[in-house]
This record gives C-alpha cells, structure tokens and sequence, in this order.
C-alpha cells in the first residue's frame, strides 16, 4: 500500500505518469528534492498562468518579487504543499486544500493529521505523491500519481468544471518535472 492509498484511499479524480530512469533509487530521490521543476518553457508558462490571476487581484507593484529562477519541491511547499508522509527513497507525498476554481485558489496548508480528517465543506483536497521502484538489471521507475477528494456534492461539480479545463496543463507540467527529475538524476549517476 502506498502512502497515497492511505491517504487518499477514495478520490474524485486522478492523473497518473511514470518515467524510467537510469539510476538508482537513491539518486532519483535526491534529484526529485533538488531539481528544477520549472526549467522548461511550456511548465513556467503554464505556472505563470495559474498564478497570473492571484498577481491581478493583489495589484501588485511593478517591482514586486519575480519567480525563481528555479522552482523545486522546496518552493512548492513554500506555496502551500505540505509533506504529508514520506518514505525515503521510496514515496514522498505532498497535499494541499482549497478551493482550486477560484481565481487565487483559496489554498491552505494541510498537515498529516489533518489530511486524515474529514474535508472541509466547500473545499477540495489534494494528494500529489512521488513513488520510486528499483527495477531489475539497475534503475528506477519514477510514478507520480496527483489525487483529488472533494468535501460534497456541490464542491466536486465546481472542482470537475476546473479539472476540465486545467487537467491538460495539469498533465503536461507533471510529465515535463518528471522529465526534469530524470535528467538531474542521470546526469548526477553520471558524475
């Protein structure tokens, strides 16, 4: 059972993408920590675009704080990610609550115990997890798999109408950082 499964056992949706790396377990763990989720163009253009609205309703002044140059999981906790659990170097799972299809998404940290309760009404929760397998002759298959629950009837009809619309860029920004992650982890096996 994975740590997803415990914590998510039952979800309203789901999007799951794997990539196989060469390198071990240990190396694939470590970049997943440290490499840089945004560097390709289409992930910083689509991150951009999600925080765009939140940008416009603070007014924010033109010498405001740029993003990073470099996004890693760090800097998603920074944004209200939380680690939720984690088994080194075999899953690491991250969650967070709001109500993603508002314009700021009204995000608000969850923490292990919390994650384990009850949804808040009109609220969604969601569990992003990282699993790693050893694959026979050398290797590592990396899995991420991002789970939603919503608190009832109402919420998961909003959440689904987001979904539709976000789920593509949703997808292809997880499919770019695991290619990111297999990068770093490779070129690090290398060194």
């Amino acid at each position: 059972m994975t740590l997803l499964d415990e914590f998510f056992p039952a979800c309203d949706v789901s999007e799951y993408h794997e990539v196989r790396i060469d390198a071990p377990p240990a190396a694939v763990y470590a970049a997943l920590r440290t490499a840089d989720l945004s560097g390709h163009v289409v992930t910083r253009m689509l991150l951009l675009v999600r925080a765009f609205p939140a940008w416009l309703l603070r007014r924010l002044p033109k010498d405001a704080p740029r993003p990073p140059a470099r996004v890693t999981l760090a800097d998603f906790e920074k944004h209200g990610f939380a680690v939720l659990a984690e088994r080194p170097p075999v899953e690491l799972l991250i969650g967070l609550q709001g109500r993603f299809w508002t314009l700021t998404g009204a995000l608000e940290p969850v923490d292990a115990a919390a994650a384990r309760g009850p949804i808040p009404a009109g609220r969604a929760r969601a569990g992003w997890n990282f699993a790693l397998e050893a694959l026979p002759g050398g290797g590592t298959r990396l899995t991420t798999e991002t789970r939603v629950s919503c608190a009832d009837a109402a919420t998961r009809r909003r959440f689904l109408c987001y979904w539709r619309v976000i789920r593509p860029g949703s997808g292809l920004i997880r499919i770019v950082m695991l290619g990111r992650i297999k990068r770093e982890a490779e070129r690090t096996a290398r060194a």
